[in-house]
């Protein structure tokens, strides 16, 4: 929705570099300033990454508001209708889920199987791949947790879950979070909690030096824990 979207996205196509969007389907549908996505993300070779709780209206729309499922299904077919996530097509669109409540996502790669077949029987939808994200302990989650009294029993079961090859490959060890401001985050959940890269490293993107960052030492916190649980957590889904 920022009117600067399709400049940005024109000028990191023009520099030949790839740009990953993380789509929220719904608003394809939802104006008709937006119908024609779709075709300006083909145009660049735009990488789709977008949520979807689940493969059934119900969960979905428990989840994230009526009609939510109808939505994302009509924005899907839409996608798979200049390309994406069809076999051969070179356009990649990836859906991503993460659990209804206070415990672990499932096999990665036994929930895209399922996925895959329920899209695809029932609304004849094609998908590149399925990533699994945890829900970590932080803004709405855990003021639900905190709600519902999950929040200790959430948390144990995160440490309970810890997997020390999970941590080898979590998100923060290769990627920075830049806030609009131009600020610097280890990842995105930090950017929420307003938790700056350490202040041995540049903090501000006018002061970026890769050598510095990559030196640095990586702020964590409690949520830390929800990346390195089970199959682990990642911008890329599971880490293991």
């Amino acid at each position: 929705m920022n009117p600067d979207f399709r400049w940005l996205v024109e000028q990191i196509s023009a520099l030949g570099r790839t740009t990953i969007v993380r789509c929220n389907l719904t608003i394809i549908v939802a104006n008709k300033k937006y119908y024609d996505l779709p075709e300006f993300f083909a145009l660049h070779n735009v990488q789709v990454v977008s949520s979807l709780p689940h493969f059934s209206a119900g969960r979905t729309d428990a989840q994230r508001g009526e009609g939510v499922f109808e939505k994302s299904i009509k924005a899907l077919k839409m996608l798979n209708a200049v390309g994406y996530g069809r076999e051969g097509s070179g356009l990649t669109m990836d859906l991503v889920y993460n659990p209804s409540g206070a415990f672990l996502p499932g096999s990665q790669v036994s929930l895209e199987r399922e996925f895959k077949q329920r899209l695809g029987r029932e609304f004849g939808i094609e998908f590149n791949a399925l990533l699994t994200i945890t829900n970590l302990p932080v803004s709405r989650f855990l003021d639900y947790l905190l709600e519902s009294g999950n929040y200790e029993k959430y948390m144990q079961q995160l440490v309970d879950a810890y997997n020390p090859v999970a941590a080898a490959n979590v998100m923060c060890r290769s990627t920075l979070s830049i806030g609009w401001d131009g600020q610097l985050y280890d990842c995105d959940f930090n950017q929420q909690l307003d938790l700056l890269v350490g202040s041995g490293a540049p903090q501000h993107i006018r002061d970026f030096d890769e050598a510095r960052l990559q030196d640095r030492n990586i702020v964590i916190n409690q949520h830390c824990y929800g990346c390195t649980a089970g199959a682990g957590s990642s911008c890329g889904g599971a880490t293991t």
